[in-house]
């Protein structure tokens, strides 16, 4: 009996010390974490003062205040683009600035857009996804290239990734985009505004899609895809080729989804 007792003392004094030991080393670990999270924070400052030094220095005639030289949220996203490489990072931002100047962006209203919106082609929906995430919806079937002047297509491209930007909730900084492919037909394809449409989400807001899914794409749509897929390289990997049924099941509930996909 004596011998059971000693046993089982000896047990639960091995197993304190192991927990001992156990919670020690989660807790040396938790420290680590944070200090690390700490440094690179840190880090990531350091370079966006450096970015902000270099630009006042070398590019005076850029706007200052939001989106221009100076705002640290626009500079600290474009050097997570670049990853952290801050003579990349400048160089895409100084383009990305002078762009949005010469585009007029902050000026873009609704009024601005009305004959575009007009056709139905494209929408910011009401409600975010079930991941939290805008979502901007184009009917390409809608679209009709030469209708209206390319410029006012562009405009309503950039006006309404400015709004589903603008609706990102807290903790989220991606979007999603749908491409209702249903009646799709070669009168509807256009390559130029296509390559507008890479360009803007390459240089102009990198890294803001999260996903791009194109909806029951018809097969005279494929051999566009096939032509553009290399232009847009690692944008390849957001698309998805999906369903209608597959939008209802899997990206919204009941009450948010749009009503073009309702049955």
């Amino acid at each position: 009996m004596s011998i059971r007792f000693s046993s089982t003392i000896v047990a639960a004094s091995v197993n304190f010390k192991s927990s001992k030991n156990l919670n020690s080393v989660r807790s040396r670990n938790c420290r680590f974490s944070v200090r690390s999270c700490v440094s690179e924070s840190q880090h990531a400052h350091k370079l966006v003062l450096e970015v902000k030094e270099r630009l006042a220095k070398d590019c005076t005639s850029l706007p200052l205040g939001k989106y221009g030289r100076d705002d640290e949220d626009m500079i600290l996203w474009f050097l997570k683009d670049r990853r952290f490489s801050v003579d990349e990072a400048i160089g895409k931002l100084t383009k990305a600035i002078k762009w949005r100047h010469e585009f007029k962006v902050d000026e873009l209203s609704e009024d601005s857009i009305k004959a575009a919106t007009d056709t139905g082609k494209a929408y910011v929906h009401g409600f975010l996804d079930v991941k939290g995430r805008p979502v901007v919806i184009v009917a390409p079937a809608k679209h009709i290239p030469g209708l209206l002047d390319p410029i006012e297509d562009e405009k309503l491209c950039v006006f309404l990734l400015e709004k589903a930007l603008s609706k990102l909730p807290a903790g989220q900084h991606k979007i999603l985009g749908i491409f209702d492919l249903r009646g799709f037909g070669s009168q509807n394809a256009d390559l130029k505004f296509l390559t507008f449409l890479f360009d803007v989400f390459y240089y102009y807001y990198p890294s803001r899609l999260d996903e791009v899914l194109f909806v029951d794409a018809p097969f005279i749509f494929q051999p566009i895809w096939q032509f553009t897929k290399p232009l847009v390289k690692q944008y390849a990997s957001l698309v998805k080729f999906c369903s209608a049924e597959t939008v209802r099941k899997e990206y919204f509930t009941e009450e948010t989804l749009p009503s073009n996909f309702r049955s």
